[in-house]
């Protein structure tokens, strides 16, 4: 759903509701401080009519007292203002940030597999650093202006209607009206910047990734070209908000002279008919005069909000995307047995992967998948593991439906290894941990052991302990897929589901690992995705998957 700038905003401030007493701190200080401000020439002009013998009720320095105490306040104020709008705001970034990351847990893998890393990222960091406008810049100088606005125009309004009804217009002028239609101007322009930036964001991951591919296939040249498209479009779109954001900045200190000229011929008119007393005339005068701060901190809007704007609507875009598969609870606890699909089928969009798939597994079993790339055996995996639902059909574990299971109850029950084994920038050790944290050093040492990996860790610089580089790079790809697979193991799940987990090893450690997976059918059922006719020698059933089908 396309969201216009108001439904953003409406959107937005509902994160507000819990620091509402705080944003109504910042207004009243702000509101308060901006008439301390506006006061301070008023009681400069009245000090000069009193030296000038007008009627004025305060003495000369009761006036000069009143400024002095005037402008401490504002100092004050403002400081008082500033610090409640960046509490809030701080507060509501950690909120955001912390909804953001339970959103893409809710939505990891399904909706996370066809969007964009660089994407993600710039939503994650810039889009959400930017809201910090919204909160700390845009909701209290929006409702100061408009509190400041009543009481100026009521005072002014009591020296003379006429002077009150030009004070309100050129507020509205300025702070309304100008807004408004630079913002109408500005419509997609932040929309597009936010994502070109993201586009930029993607490219320089890409090619950071794929670096090794770039200079061996001499690629280094066009690719730069590229990120320097993308960057030279992002500063054109950039550059027209600037422009933008300049004529705004003129349009409305031209509007702040013709209105404060326009105040000056009225209020002389005034005084010259006998209506307006020339104290009268001169406060009005400095009241307007002194008093255009708030609305122009609005008229700014009309430009800066652009941008906050679409990283706000992109921010909202993920928190409002629904899940695929939500997690189950309150279920009964699973017992492991039997693994069952019944007429099972599945699409990618329209593209069809299984069609009326049906397959019975016994437990304690090794069970091999053979079949050519695109034929459905990893997704079948996934289905299994419920990152996805299947469109039709059923699957059950121990003849009960895995939509009646309890997600946790579930990961504890299976244990899956993917083709692309992701490691992180931590130690061995810890990498091994992310599958069972309470596991004791021995428990990881025979989970290496049984993945053929044990040696090859005690060989690195610093053992269990040595700080893997960032997705694994310092480790060959066969020592990867080890780690992955001593992952699998240390889970100690009753149901193994390993995609091609021999892929990248030699004959050597291929045999050692499918002697483990041997040994360990006694007490596990083992779904092995292969491709090497040597790996299916130790399944007790293979099952062959074409288009979808399985074919006996």
């Amino acid at each position: 759903m396309k969201r216009n700038r108001l439904m953003i905003m409406a959107e937005l401030l509902k994160f507000v509701k819990p620091l509402s007493g705080y944003m109504a701190l910042a207004v009243l200080l702000g509101t308060l401080g901006n008439l301390c401000a506006a006061f301070i020439p008023v009681l400069a002009g009245q000090a000069l009519l009193k030296s000038m013998r007008f009627a004025v009720k305060m003495s000369l320095g009761g006036l000069f007292a009143w400024m002095l105490v005037c402008g401490v306040l504002r100092a004050v104020l403002r400081y008082g203002e500033q610090a409640s709008n960046h509490y809030i705001a701080f507060r509501l970034l950690a909120l955001v940030r912390d909804r953001v990351f339970r959103a893409l847990r809710r939505l990891s893998p399904a909706k996370l597999e066809g969007k964009d890393r660089g994407d993600l990222i710039a939503v994650i960091t810039a889009d959400v650093e930017l809201l910090e406008v919204f909160y700390a810049h845009t909701i209290s100088p929006i409702c100061i202006a408009l509190l400041f606005t009543i009481v100026l125009v009521v005072l002014i309004w009591r020296i003379h209607p006429m002077l009150g009804l030009l004070a309100l217009c050129s507020y509205a002028a300025i702070g309304i009206a100008l807004p408004l239609l630079i913002s109408m101007q500005d419509q997609d322009t932040g929309r597009e910047v936010r994502r070109l930036s993201g586009e930029l964001s993607s490219s320089v991951l890409e090619d950071l990734r794929g670096l090794y591919e770039v200079l061996q296939y001499e690629q280094g040249d066009a690719r730069t070209q590229r990120r320097n498209d993308l960057t030279d479009a992002l500063l054109e779109e950039q550059e027209e908000q600037n422009t933008l954001a300049g004529r705004n900045r003129a349009a409305a200190g031209t509007m702040i002279y013709l209105f404060d000229c326009m105040m000056i011929f009225g209020a002389y008119m005034l005084y010259g008919q006998g209506t307006v007393a020339f104290d009268g005339m001169v406060t009005a005068i400095l009241l307007l005069m002194s008093s255009f701060g708030p609305v122009s901190a609005l008229a700014a809007l009309g430009t800066t909000l652009s941008n906050t704007l679409a990283a706000g609507d992109r921010v909202l875009h993920i928190l409002a995307e629904e899940p695929v598969t939500e997690d189950i609870t309150g279920q009964q606890p699973a017992i492991y047995g039997s693994i069952a699909a019944e007429n099972v089928s599945f699409s990618y969009g329209a593209e069809p992967v299984l069609n009326d798939m049906s397959v019975f597994m016994n437990k304690d079993q090794i069970i091999g998948i053979t079949g050519r790339s695109g034929s459905g055996k990893s997704t079948f995996l996934k289905l299994l593991m419920r990152f996805w639902k299947p469109d039709s059909g059923r699957l059950g574990i121990n003849d009960r439906d895995i939509e009646s299971i309890n997600t946790s109850d579930l990961r504890d029950m299976e244990g899956y290894m993917t083709q692309d084994t992701h490691l992180f920038h931590d130690t061995v050790r810890n990498n091994l941990l992310i599958a069972r944290p309470d596991a004791s050093e021995e428990e990881i040492m025979e989970a290496c052991r049984k993945a053929s990996v044990h040696e090859a860790i005690l060989r690195l610089p610093d053992g269990y302990d040595t700080v893997i580089g960032e997705l694994g790079d310092t480790l060959s790809g066969g020592e990867r897929q080890r780690i992955s697979l001593a992952r699998a193991f240390l889970h100690d799940a009753r149901i193994l589901l390993l995609d091609e987990p021999t892929s990248n090893l030699d004959a050597l450690n291929e045999g050692m690992i499918l002697k483990a997976l041997d040994e360990e059918k006694n007490h596990r059922t083992i779904v092995l995705v292969l491709h090497r006719g040597s790996s299916v020698r130790i399944a007790d059933t293979v099952l062959h998957m074409e288009e979808g089908r399985l074919e006996s």
